[in-house]
């Protein structure tokens, strides 16, 4: 065959394929190409961004509960408040009380007694109680305890309510007045009538501006103490004048002088938040006074899970998840390597073969819940197993993982060269002999990978655990495999569902660990492979 040559002017030739056309034509395949190029690496940027989004904002929202305020306490553990020989059934709880109430003896009503107690977590007199078991030198003498504290007060600390969010707003001159008894804060701004009417006050008798339970907080700070405005009346001159009934001491330290007052707006009304305004003066002044302390969080790395989310520790899950791990590898893995080699290297080639081939490959697809009711159905009802327990667990999961063991485990079967088995088989090998000392050990690293990411996928579920009853709550740090237990994936989803603002970084502080957990277990697959890998 010939192509159509012609010549220009007796010159060059001239072809179909160097002409003007060829030309165009090669232009517009090589631009397709560059923009094909430009696409792909467009998408792997797009997918990078969102990988980072998510990572950068689960580790915002983990970082705070990774620490976690205490509150610095000297309790006094001398002979005349504890008994040693009476510690069981103690109230450890009342000692640490009795010291915070110390710190605040102007603090007397019953209400106001019982909301300072709420500052400290209701399991502090636990941690004691076990503290004094690990050092009983602790008896007998007057000990600075970390007290942890209640979630709220730790989130406020760490400026994470959200509905406190604060304005500094006005710093004004306030002349206390000493006629009959009243306390008369006189701010020479009439600015304050606008920031009261900005926040939810409401016209009064005599045009006094009243802050009903529904309205903003304003707390002025002067001289160390702190009131509450709940009304304010318009003096002469365009002055506003808070007057005695209508101003709530929140401490001790009432303003007793002329200076310059700070004053606090805190926009959501005290009945629609989570902390109320004396719980705020109080911590401020703990903090103020150097007796809080941030530390690292080991209650939640080193305790199991809790109803109180300053208490909730994620050690309980991460046992529940290695013990169910173990139990899925021991079921999972000589099985599904076994019926892999069966199948590639033993088994005859019939119908029978390969409704067995397809039905493996169609399992690998089925909806994980399946394989839970399935355990419900068997494992649970029929066989009567624990519920709840990591055998179980195990068992559920190593029937969803098997499959993908099994289909990765023939793939490298099949990667190993014909020439390895003609020459095993050629020099007097058997057929055993050849898949067991020569085919097996160099598809060995291949099946350990698709073992690794089998076990990776199996950790993440959570549908079948759900229902053999691993959703239940469980406080006690499981000692076997037919113990009671939850793993990492269940108590993210059962934290996710609290509705208290502390389980969010306790969620995501989760998440963290399951990925970290995840990442391991690929770094483990990567290095398997590296390490026995054969090149031939």
């Amino acid at each position: 065959m010939t192509d159509a040559i012609s010549t220009l002017g007796g010159g060059r030739p001239v072809s179909i394929h160097t002409d003007d056309a060829a030309k165009a034509r090669l232009k517009t395949r090589y631009a397709a190409e560059m923009r094909f190029k430009w696409l792909g690496a467009g998408a792997v940027a797009l997918a990078g961004f969102f990988l980072v989004l998510l990572l950068s904002t689960v580790v915002t929202q983990a970082w705070p509960a990774l620490r976690m305020n205490y509150l610095m306490l000297p309790l006094d553990l001398s002979a005349a408040k504890v008994d040693p020989a009476k510690l069981d059934g103690f109230d450890f709880q009342g000692v640490i009380n009795d010291a915070l109430a110390a710190e605040f003896p102007d603090v007397t009503s019953r209400q106001d007694r019982r909301l300072l107690r709420g500052l400290i977590s209701t399991g502090a007199g636990t941690f004691l109680r076990k503290d004094i078991a690990e050092d009983p030198g602790m008896l007998g003498t007057t000990v600075d305890y970390a007290v942890p504290l209640d979630d709220f007060a730790d989130l406020y600390l760490k400026g994470l309510l959200a509905d406190v969010g604060t304005d500094e707003a006005i710093a004004t001159t306030v002349t206390p007045s000493g006629t009959t008894g009243d306390i008369e804060l006189t701010f020479g701004d009439d600015a304050m009538l606008a920031l009261a009417r900005g926040h939810g006050a409401t016209e009064g008798e005599n045009g006094a501006l009243t802050l009903t339970s529904g309205a903003a907080s304003l707390l002025v700070a002067l001289n160390g103490g702190t009131v509450k405005l709940t009304a304010l009346a318009p003096g002469d001159g365009g002055t506003v004048v808070a007057k005695g009934l209508v101003i709530e001491a929140l401490d001790s330290n009432a303003p007793a002088a002329t200076g310059q007052a700070a004053l606090r707006v805190i926009d959501t009304p005290e009945s629609s938040r989570k902390i109320s305004d004396k719980e705020i003066v109080w911590l401020d002044r703990l903090q103020s006074e150097g007796l809080t302390e941030s530390r690292f969080n080991s209650i939640f790395f080193f305790t199991g899970a809790s109803r109180e989310p300053e208490l909730a520790g994620v050690w309980g899950a991460v046992v529940g998840s290695f013990l169910t791990m173990i139990v899925t590898l021991a079921i999972a893995f000589p099985i599904g390597v076994s019926a892999a080699i069966y199948l590639e290297e033993f088994a005859p080639k019939n119908r029978l073969t390969t409704i067995i081939e397809v039905n493996i490959n169609n399992l690998a697809a089925v909806p994980s819940i399946v394989f839970g009711l399935l355990g419900l159905a068997v494992f649970l009802n029929f066989f009567g197993l624990p519920r709840s327990a990591p055998v179980v667990g195990g068992m559920v999961l190593a029937l969803m993982t098997l499959p993908i063991i099994i289909i990765a485990s023939r793939a490298s079967l099949r990667a190993v060269p014909p020439s390895i088995r003609e020459a095993a088989l050629g020099i007097g090998a058997s057929k055993v002999q050849t898949v067991f000392h020569h085919v097996l050990p160099l598809a060995m690293p291949g099946i350990m990978t698709g073992t690794i990411l089998g076990m990776a996928h199996a950790l993440g579920e959570t549908a079948p655990l759900l229902m053999i009853g691993m959703v239940a709550f469980i406080v006690d740090i499981p000692g076997g495999f037919t113990d009671p237990a939850t793993i990492l994936p269940v108590q993210i989803f059962m934290w996710a569902d609290f509705p208290e603002p502390g389980f969010q970084q306790k969620t995501s502080a989760a998440i963290l660990i399951l990925l970290a957990f995840l990442v391991i277990m690929n770094a483990i697959a990567v290095i398997l492979r590296k390490r026995f890998e054969r090149r031939w």
